[in-house]
């Protein structure tokens, strides 16, 4: 029990619990409006800013940041240019990443420099401008989100009603993306790029088998969202396992148990 008051293990349940908040709530939206994908999208897009900030000796996650955000303005214009097939844009968008991600890893050998962590998540090297990041994030996003709420709901279940209602339909659509943009670059250090898009989307998933209204969905994604991550990094620290990849799983099995509860329960 030694590691719960180890200053790096704190630092990582504060960084933790504030992400799990975030990145399942807008996670939930997305799932809504059948844009799962987009958190790969970002991810991968996220960590070629990453290693560009490596590059020109910047802030890495300030780096993944800016791209994460013109990522999600670039995939709104494709939305909007090929309608029929707005999946398009995201597929679009992640083949760039990944083609630019890979360009820049490899004139980044000569100076060693070092991705790992936010390809698969590293929690433990938290630092403190990390931390203020993460809470800067969870602000800006909470605020939103609660300023906004009635707006989103709409724009979630219905967008063209939304736009017949006078709602600036383009605004909140971009709004979201940057919001979304924003939780995608915190989170790439907590679980990685590659598992980033689980933490977004199974707690969604979770919410709606076992909610039977909005506002019930908002509540189960952030308590599930929570008590994988905090029991996750518990596992982790006293077992020595990868936290991310311990997060993710825990979250898978909570999937499972509560399709199959709910199926029991309807049987």
């Amino acid at each position: 029990m030694d590691i719960l008051t180890a200053e790096f293990f704190q630092r990582a349940l504060i960084g933790g619990a504030l992400i799990a908040v975030t990145a399942p709530l807008m996670g939930l939206f997305l799932v809504l409006r059948r844009l799962a994908m987009i958190g790969d999208t970002l991810a991968h897009v996220s960590i070629a800013g990453v290693a560009l900030g490596f590059l020109i000796h910047i802030y890495p996650v300030a780096v993944g940041l800016v791209f994460a955000i013109l990522a999600s303005f670039a995939i709104e214009v494709l939305r909007r240019a090929y309608r029929t097939y707005a999946e398009l844009s995201i597929a679009i968008i992640m083949s760039g990443g990944i083609a630019l991600a890979s360009l820049l890893f490899t004139m980044g050998k000569s100076f060693k420099m070092n991705v790992t962590s936010y390809l698969f998540g590293s929690i433990y090297t938290l630092n403190q401008t990390d931390i203020w990041v993460i809470a800067g994030v969870t602000i800006i996003v909470l605020t939103t989100v609660l300023i906004h709420k009635k707006e989103l709901f709409l724009l979630t279940f219905d967008e063209e009603a939304a736009a017949v209602s006078g709602l600036p339909v383009k605004y909140f659509n971009i709004m979201l993306s940057i919001l979304t943009a924003l939780v995608i670059s915190a989170s790439i250090k907590i679980v990685g790029a590659l598992l980033v898009s689980a933490l977004l989307t199974i707690p969604a998933a979770i919410g709606l088998t076992l909610s039977r209204s909005f506002k019930q969905a908002v509540i189960l994604v952030v308590l599930v969202g929570e008590a994988a991550v905090l029991a996750g990094l518990w596992i982790a620290g006293v077992w020595n396992l990868a936290p991310g990849g311990t997060i993710v799983l825990l979250l898978i099995g909570i999937l499972i148990v509560s399709i199959t509860t709910t199926r029991i329960m309807r049987a």
